[in-house]
């Protein structure tokens, strides 16, 4: 029951495609947001839709698959978007700011912080920011390929209190077909009850979820999937989390900032091998050295980041390296040692 005991006050909310065809349903999140907003809550919105949207003025069925058609889709709605967002907040008096987001935008640390920068200072004014992924632009290797990701690593980001995931199902539901209300751990058995999304108008599905639970609750951060057509969702996810949709307990792993970033924002570009005595002095929060390295693979250079995996090959953390990966078959394994990584630039744990 610790987890009841959190005083919300940064809440990022995600809405998913499914629930933009309910007007009813949009009337009433926008109200308990324009409310919530009122009492001084710092409300972030991440909002799928865009292609949806293009995909109904286009006169689509089906999601188109060519990429150019997906973006020309997102393009001509993210504009009617953030028309009928505008819209409905003009009613409260409530301002809202577009943010279109790519992995660009979050594996560089600098656009990192500036993103961050940038959600700080509208909350401060009182804005209600509204992020979508920026479909117009994004390519295979820049996309998050769903908004549940999205949202998640938003809230790391801002360091929320709470993520309410808003779809269409009423949460993780288990192996007799129950909503499972709380998880206070995610396992593989929690893990093996998702299932994909069917859906023509969107991706994602339970196993996304789940994934963005992971970096949210491992960012000390609860997060709570909910049926967005419910009525008052939002406030009860606030205020009896443990008692409407799946709530996931968060964990103080003790990741810092830049260690959260590290772990799940910053794309790795190689791997370097350890071998066992290396490995527990990373554990034991050292830094690592040249002597305990067995094998590195891909290019990379100063400043990258690399995944850190035993001599098995299984990665257990990740890192900034302080050397050209040719450069270190001179060092592998040598008595005479070199900081490879240093201790701050390293998180561990498991991805």
């Amino acid at each position: 029951m610790e987890q009841l005991s959190k005083d919300y006050k940064r809440i990022v909310i995600k809405i998913g495609s499914s629930l933009l065809t309910s007007k009813e349903a949009l009337d009433h999140v926008v109200r308990q947001i324009a409310e919530l907003m009122g009492q001084k809550l710092q409300i972030i919105l991440v909002s799928s839709g865009a292609i949806a949207y293009g995909m109904k003025m286009l006169g689509l069925k089906k999601r188109p698959v060519k990429l150019d058609q997906l973006q020309a889709a997102a393009s001509l709605g993210q504009s009617e978007l953030m028309r009928f967002y505008a819209d409905k907040f003009q009613t409260y008096d409530i301002k809202c700011a577009q943010i279109l987001l790519t992995w660009d935008d979050l594996k560089d640390h600098g656009r990192y912080l500036n993103s961050k920068n940038t959600l700080e200072a509208l909350l401060k004014m009182g804005a209600l920011p509204i992020i979508n992924e920026n479909d117009t632009v994004s390519v295979e290797e820049i996309k998050f390929g769903d908004n549940d990701q999205l949202s998640a690593l938003v809230a790391s980001l801002v360091e929320a209190d709470m993520l309410i995931i808003m779809s269409d199902v009423e949460g993780l539901r288990g192996l007799q077909n129950k909503v499972i209300k709380v998880v206070p751990q995610i396992t593989s058995d929690i893990e093996k009850l998702a299932r994909p999304s069917d859906k023509e108008h969107c991706v994602g599905g339970m196993q996304t979820k789940i994934a963005a639970a992971k970096i949210t609750t491992a960012s000390n951060i609860s997060c709570v999937i909910v049926d967005g057509k419910t009525d008052n969702i939002v406030k009860s996810a606030l205020s009896r989390p443990d008692e409407c949709g799946t709530h996931f307990w968060r964990k103080d792993m003790g990741l810092t900032a830049r260690k959260r970033w590290l772990i799940f924002c910053a794309k790795p570009k190689g791997k370097i091998l350890v071998d066992d005595g290396a490995k527990k002095a990373l554990l034991n929060n050292k830094s690592l050295l040249s002597v305990g390295l067995v094998k590195h693979e891909g290019r990379f250079g100063p400043g990258d980041i690399v995944e850190v995996a035993n001599a098995k090959g299984e990665i257990f953390g990740r890192g900034k390296i302080n050397f050209l990966s040719q450069d270190l078959d001179k060092v592998m394994g040598k008595r005479k040692m070199k900081e490879v990584i240093h201790k701050d630039d390293l998180v561990l744990m498991e991805i």
